[in-house]
C-alpha cells in the first residue's frame, strides 16, 4: 500500500510541521516519555556521581608502636590528623596485622620498631647523624588503585614528618635537584571532574536511542503507520518530523545533566557554552538517527528497547574513555572506539569544561559525530519503505 507524494518545498515542510506537531502531542500525552527523558538521567547522574568514586579517605589503619615515644606518638598523629587514614586498632605484635588484612579491619598497618625515636635523634643534622629512624608500613594490595593511593598519601605523610622530625636542619640532607608535581585542571585530584563529562555523554546516548527506539516501533504495532502510508507523508516527512521534537526535548536533557553536573558536583565550565551545545547538538542528531533506525528495522517495542539498550549502554560504557584510558586498550577495542560518538562527545566535553579549549580543540569530535549522524539518518531513511510487508 502507497501514496503519491509531492515534493514541493512549502508542502514538505509543512508535511514535517505537522508529523512534529502531532509528535509533540504524543508527548505531551505520555508522561513516561518525559520521565525518560528528563527525570531519569538525573536520578541516575546523581546515582553515579555519588556512588561511582575514585577519591579514597578514612582509610581504616591499624598501628603497631613498639616504641611508645613521644616520636612514634607524633607519627600516628601525622598519619590519622588529616582524616585520610582512620585509627582502626593498635596492635601489640606486628604480626596481628596479617590477620587484620584478611578480616578486612585495615587497608593499612603502621609498624614502629623500638629504638624509633632515638634513631631520630641520632639522625638530627646538628649531631652530623645520617638519616634513620624507619618505620614499615604494610599495605594490602588486593584493590590495586586502593593500594596505590595508600602508598602515595604514606609517602606525603612520611616526608612531612621526616622534615618536622629531624628539624630545622633537614633541608641539609636533602638532594640538590627538587622534584614538584603540579597537577593542572584537577589539582585535588576529583573522581567527579573526571567523571561527570563521561556521565553526561552516557546518560544522553542511552535516553536520546531509547526515545526514538518506540516511536515508529510504536506506530508499527498500533496500526497507525496504515493511515500515515495513506496519507500524503513521505518517509522523509516521517523521520524529520519524529527526529525534530525529540532533538528539542534530547537538547534540553543535555543541557539538564550539564546543569546537574555543574551545580551539584562543582564541575566548572572553563570554556564556551556555545561550543558545548553544538557538541551535544552533533551527537544527539547520530543518537537520535541510531534510534530510528532500530524502530524502523524492529517494529517492536520490546525489540527496540533492547538493541537501543545494548548498542549504546556497554559501547558508551566501555568504549568512550569514560572510564579506562583508550591508549590502554588492545589496538582491535581502540579501533573499534572510533566508530562510538560518546568517546568523541567525553573527550570534547572535559576539553570544553576542564581545560577551557575552543573549537581548535575539539572541531574533530564534532566533525566526527556530525559524519555519523549523516550516515545514521540517511541509513535509516532509506531502511524505511512505505509499504506494510
Amino acid at each position: 500500500m502507497t501514496g503519491k507524494v509531492t515534493h514541493h518545498p512549502g508542502r514538505m515542510l509543512a508535511r514535517i510541521a505537522a508529523m512534529a506537531g502531532k509528535e509533540v502531542l504524543h508527548i505531551r500525552r505520555d508522561p513516561r516519555t518525559l520521565y525518560l527523558a528528563l527525570v531519569m538521567p538525573v536520578v541516575m547522574l546523581l546515582l553515579f556521581g555519588y556512588g561511582i568514586s575514585f577519591d579514597v579517605d578514612h582509610l581504616p589503619l591499624v598501628v603497631a608502636d613498639q616504641d611508645q615515644s613521644e616520636a612514634s606518638r607524633r607519627l600516628v598523629r601525622a598519619f590519622v590528623a588529616p582524616g585520610e587514614f582512620v585509627l582502626a586498632a593498635r596492635l601489640d605484635d606486628p604480626a596481628q596485622a596479617e590477620v587484620a588484612f584478611r578480616r578486612g579491619e585495615a587497608v593499612a598497618a603502621l609498624l614502629i620498631p623500638a629504638g624509633y625515636q632515638r634513631a631520630i635523634l641520632r639522625a638530627a643534622p646538628e649531631r652530623g647523624g645520617a638519616p634513620g629512624g624507619h618505620a614499615q608500613l604494610l599495605v594490602d594490595g588486593a584493590d590495586g588503585n586502593t593500594a596505590n593511593q595508600v602508598l602515595a598519601k604514606a609517602d606525603a605523610v612520611a616526608r612531612a614528618e621526616s622534615l618536622h622530625a629531624l628539624g630545622p636542619g633537614a633541608a641539609a640532607l636533602q638532594p640538590p635537584l627538587s622534584v614538584k608535581v603540579w597537577t593542572r585542571y584537577n589539582p585535588e585530584a576529583r573522581s567527579a571532574l573526571f567523571l561527570v563529562p563521561g556521565l553526561a555523554a552516557f546518560l544522553v546516548a542511552i535516553g536520546a536511542v531509547l526515545l526514538t527506539a518506540l516511536t515508529i516501533a510504536v506506530e508499527w504495532e498500533r496500526g497507525s503507520m496504515e493511515q500515515l502510508f495513506a496519507s500524503p507523508v513521505g518517509r522523509t516527512d516521517i523521520i524529520l518530523g519524529k527526529l525534530l521534537p525529540y532533538l528539542v526535548l534530547g537538547m534540553v536533557q543535555f543541557l539538564l545533566v550539564i546543569a546537574v553536573g555543574t551545580g551539584v558536583f562543582d564541575v566548572p565550565i572553563r570554556g564556551s557554552v556555545a561550543l558545548m551545545m553544538l557538541l551535544g547538538f552533533t551527537f544527539l542528531g547520530g543518537m537520535l538517527g541510531q534510534g530510528l533506525l532500530i524502530s524502523v528495522i524492529a517494529k517492536n517495542q520490546m525489540v527496540a528497547t533492547q538493541a537501543g539498550a545494548l548498542s549504546t549502554l556497554l559501547p558508551s560504557l566501555l568504549l568512550s574513555g569514560m572510564l579506562f584510558p583508550l591508549d590502554n586498550m588492545p589496538l582491535p577495542l581502540q579501533a573499534l572506539s572510533r566508530i562510538v560518538p560518546a568517546r568523541y562527545l567525553v573527550h570534547g566535553l572535559r576539553e570544553i569544561m576542564l581545560k577551557g579549549q575552543g573549537l581548535a580543540a575539539v572541531w574533530p569530535d564534532v566533525l566526527m559525530q556530525a559524519v555519523f549522524a549523516v550516515l545514521i539518518l540517511a541509513l535509516a531513511t532509506r531502511r524505511f519503505k512505505r509499504r506494510l510487508a
